[in-house]
């Protein structure tokens, strides 16, 4: 199920945006990367993970940097990453799970690109992410209660991007179209 922009107001405001990226913000194991890459290849746009830039550039695992330096320096990082990506154009970017807990963060990436969030169910979240070991935040004794707690941290930033797509129960081909429908309905004259 797809749900909108919340009002015509909310329509307003978005069509007086630059749009010139697409972004996709969301709780881990939504499919913003798989999604992501998608959506580029279907628009000829360039795709970038910020999880994968803050790697590169630190040369330095998102795991390694949560245990070296702890969550903020991580978040501080983000952060960098997300002020420059303001400089590019046709790119559809994918964030890192708790980016958007920094309301400059989604502020920033909402001057240049719309942002989609995609949502799913704790359930089908733990069922994509709990073979994978690259994810620190899972790495405690009781994932699936953290998963539920982020979730709940998390909502109140997620419910601020422009438009908020479900991913339980739908192909990533089907959630692409959606996305890829909606920034062309965002960036209609």
């Amino acid at each position: 199920m797809l749900v909108g922009p919340k009002s015509a107001n909310a329509i307003a405001v978005i069509s007086t945006r630059h749009l010139a990226n697409l972004a996709l913000i969301g709780f881990m194991g939504t499919g913003k990367t798989t999604v992501g890459r998608l959506v580029a290849e279907s628009l000829h746009f360039d795709f970038l993970d910020t999880d994968e830039l803050i790697q590169s550039s630190t040369g330095r695992s998102v795991a390694e940097i949560f245990s070296r330096e702890g969550e903020s320096a991580f978040r501080a990082l983000e952060h960098r990453v997300v002020n420059e990506l303001a400089a590019r154009g046709q790119t559809v970017i994918s964030t890192g799970g708790g980016l958007p807990t920094n309301g400059d963060n989604l502020a920033a990436l909402k001057t240049h690109a719309l942002v989609i969030c995609l949502w799913a169910s704790t359930e089908q979240i733990w069922e994509r992410v709990h073979l994978q070991t690259h994810r620190p935040l899972l790495q405690g004794p009781d994932p699936q209660t953290k998963i539920r707690e982020l979730l709940a941290e998390r909502k109140q930033f997620y419910l601020q991007a422009d438009v908020l797509v479900n991913t339980d129960q739908r192909s990533v081909r089907e959630v692409a179209q959606q996305i890829i429908h909606q920034f062309k309905v965002a960036t209609s004259d």
